[in-house]
């Protein structure tokens, strides 16, 4: 603040003297007015020697050497109106650069002023005000509508809707559920809730959130630094050229005039406002970057490293399906086992009550429920009794007396890198369920924005297995898979790449810490990442949606951009103005005017990274995101039913030619019923509004496509199922319904994947 009010006092006395001395003038005391515009050149030179000084005791010589030598050259030839002008122009130059760099550095100003002081803690069943610091895990507290939440905990009774925008950049509140965690620094935005605290003030989220933004306040980018390199070469040559055309002309004044267009330089100016402009977009975008220096390496990246589990793919298992023993239904199944499950805390027992309720299926309440760890669980639902976990029962056997059923789900899941969680009925293997960790859904287009941005190569780093890490790494197009790799291996990975070009490593786990340090700009996955990895790394994302790094990335590429340019140009400017002045076409005072337009010029120019730019993203309109929030959801419910389809084809040939039918009857109802008048929307609504947003309707003509299979598939069952209504399904219709059914439902696993991959991760989380 005292700062400040200098920059202001400084401005308002050398502007006020400069106009006082112009209205003398007009009033014929031009004596009086040379007098005053003196005084104005002297309590110029005053600051302008102390800035001198002050770069001398760190052992630097900048360019303010060159505002001191042109304020007293000034003076020296009597050349006041000039002098007067350099003072307003020094003075104006630190007020627009002070200006710039708060502006810049508003929304990480912004972190810290909101940062919770107090909470509302229960002290017999009364919620009392104690100041933050005081809340420990386990505390119970009260959080009014429209409070930050003050530390992380889990929200204890009812619902919540929170404002994450603080932390995540996204304005859409997000409601989550009694269990459900919520992190400090978020807003709530619906009723009053309680929460139990499960992190102190300083060891929750926001208050690493402000750490982190603090560490980026701290540091300088190489691009300002250059600025000092600048002076090196710039303060000689603006010399030699001053003293040049003094003792070729003869007139000092034109060596005053040199001085004068040479100060201040545009450099100093520009790049520290670009920058810090781009450290506050970042922190919209819920980028925490520790200081201009990762920015400006973040810019000039050419290389990305990343790490796999919770980084390319979601981090935690999800099931991918279920397969029912013979004789069995998968909904069956999967209801039963998250029955028993949802009284465990297992991370798979998680996933499968998960799987369950997207299904929108009744979960029983179990009895005589018994966990064993490194085992499963068991209990009673329904009178039956359920285990789940590892297989513990003899093989189903085939025909030929051989376990071949469970022998292909577990060639399967060897074969998918999945997870096996048995489900038996009564001591009989009733079917499997099978988990893996999901890929995410923004992974791919992330990937391909990176590349656009200036990505040229992408590795995959991970200690898990080879056949495991290829299956990822094909789907998502990187050059090189390196897997099975210790932490020590991953750091020799990383300075290998980083000796070859600036590399980005993105991690989340403990064991990526010494890499993420290793790398030229370490990123962390900070939402859900590892306190080690966040404080190795350069960046942290603040949220778990891997898209926020290429967010960084247009960012950090447009900032270094524009402070570049900024610089570059105005550097041209005054070399051009002091080769004019030189020739003696340029008076001192024309030349301070002249200097006073380029450096307002190149600030304002510097202060465009502040504004957001489309980058490599793709801009969705409200309308259409609503639309893809809807299809969203529609996948969601229609997704695992596909998996009828493929069970019934897989039981065709072995049941009655009734069964048959009133199971092709039920997948038909499926299909007709449920999934093509969600097909005829998305084709009638979702897709011309896509093709608004991508360029074109040539954008989903391969969608479309798909509809159009989809459509024949379905129309050729319901013709095999006109067929069969006399005496069921017939032996001559077995092969063409299997074909049929298989194609159906590949078809449309990977339409689905492909709209969610293409569109539905464009919608905001």
């Amino acid at each position: 603040m005292t700062r400040r009010l200098g920059m202001v006092v400084f401005l308002a006395v050398t502007a006020c003297g400069l106009l006082a001395g112009a209205v003398l003038h007009l009033a014929g005391a031009g004596a009086a007015g040379d007098l005053l515009w003196a005084a104005v050149t002297c309590v110029a030179l005053v600051p302008a020697a102390g800035w001198v000084v002050s770069a001398l005791r760190g052992g630097r010589l900048g360019v303010d050497a060159i505002a001191v030598l042109a304020l007293a050259g000034a003076l020296a030839v009597r050349e006041y109106l000039a002098g007067a002008l350099i003072g307003v122009m020094l003075a104006t130059g630190r007020a627009l650069e002070d200006y710039a760099s708060r502006r810049a550095r508003r929304d990480l100003t912004a972190l810290y002023e909101r940062a919770p002081h107090s909470a509302r803690r229960y002290r017999d069943g009364v919620a009392g005000l104690v100041e933050v610091e005081q809340v420990r895990p386990g505390d119970l507290l009260l959080i009014p509508h429209g409070e930050t939440v003050p530390v992380d905990g889990v929200i204890a009774k009812e619902p919540a809707l929170l404002d994450e925008s603080a932390l995540t950049g996204e304005s859409v509140p997000v409601k989550r559920a009694t269990g459900e965690s919520a992190r400090s620094g978020v807003v709530n935005a619906g009723p009053a809730f309680d929460l139990w605290a499960s992190r102190s003030a300083a060891e929750s989220t926001y208050a690493g959130v402000v750490r982190l933004a603090r560490q980026a306040e701290a540091d300088s980018a190489p691009v300002v630094r250059l600025a000092d390199r600048f002076a090196v070469w710039f303060l000689p040559l603006t010399l030699l050229l001053a003293g040049a055309a003094w003792l070729l002309s003869g007139q000092p004044v034109r060596a005053v005039a040199v001085l004068v267009v040479a100060t201040p330089c545009p450099l100093l100016l520009a790049a520290p406002a670009a920058i810090a402009s781009g450290l506050s977009r970042t922190a919209r975008h819920g980028v925490v970057v520790k200081g201009g220096a990762a920015l400006e390496r973040l810019g000039q990246a050419r290389t990305l490293i990343v790490d796999k589990t919770g980084t390319l793919t979601a981090g935690r298992p999800q099931v991918v399906d279920v397969v029912a023993a013979p004789g069995a239904r998968a909904d069956d199944v999967l209801r039963w086992a998250a029955a028993v499950d949802q009284m465990s805390s297992h991370v798979l027992a998680a996933a499968i009550v998960e799987a369950a309720r997207t299904h929108r299926a009744e979960l029983p309440r179990p009895t005589e429920v018994l966990e064993r760890p490194g085992t499963g669980t068991e209990g009673v639902v329904e009178g039956r009794r359920i285990a789940v976990g590892k297989a513990t029962t003899s093989p189903v056997v085939d025909s030929a007396g051989s376990p071949g059923w469970e022998r292909t789900q577990r060639a399967r899941a060897a074969l998918d890198g999945a997870i096996t969680v048995w489900v038996t009925v009564d001591g009989e293997t009733a079917g499997v369920i099978l988990l893996r960790d999901a890929v995410r859904a923004d992974a791919a287009r992330t990937l391909r924005r990176l590349r656009t941005a200036g990505i040229e190569r992408v590795i995959m780093l991970t200690g898990d297995r080879a056949e495991v890490a290829e299956s990822v790494g094909t789907v998502l197009g990187v050059d090189r898979v390196l897997a099975e790799q210790s932490p020590e291996a991953k750091v020799r990975a990383v300075r290998q790449e980083t000796a070859k070009a600036v590399s980005v490593m993105v991690g989340d786990g403990i064991n990526d810490a010494p890499a993420l340090a290793a790398a030229d700009v370490g990123v962390a996955m900070g939402a859900r990442g590892s306190a080690a990895s966040t404080q190795a790394a350069d960046v942290v994302l603040t949220t778990d949606r891997l898209d926020r790094l290429a967010d960084a990335m247009d960012v950090a590429r447009r900032s270094r951009r524009i402070a570049v340019q900024s610089a570059s140009a105005g550097m041209a400017l005054s070399l051009l103005a002091m080769a004019v002045a030189a020739a003696g076409a340029l008076p001192p005072a024309s030349g301070a005017l002249l200097q006073e337009v380029i450096d307002v010029a190149v600030i304002l120019n510097a202060l465009r990274a502040l504004r957001p730019a489309r980058g490599t993203r793709t801009v969705v309109d409200a309308g259409t995101e609503s639309l893809l929030r809807r299809f969203k959801m529609e996948h969601s419910s229609l997704r695992p039913p596909l998996e009828l389809i493929r069970e019934t084809a897989d039981e065709l040939a072995g049941t009655s030619p009734t069964e048959a039918l009133g199971r092709l009857r039920e997948v038909h109802t499926f299909l007709t019923e449920r999934l093509l008048p969600h097909e005829r929307a998305e084709e009638r609504r979702l897709y011309p509004a896509m093709g608004r947003v991508l360029g074109g309707p040539e954008a989903t003509m391969t969608m479309s496509r798909a509809h159009a299979e989809i459509e024949r598939l379905v129309r050729r069952l319901g013709r095999h199922l006109a067929l069969a209504e006399d005496g069921g399904v017939r032996p001559e219709q077995l092969d063409d319904l299997c074909a049929c059914l298989y194609g159906l439902h590949a078809v449309l696993l990977l339409h689905f994947d492909q709209e969610e991959e293409a569109y539905f991760s464009l919608a905001s989380l």
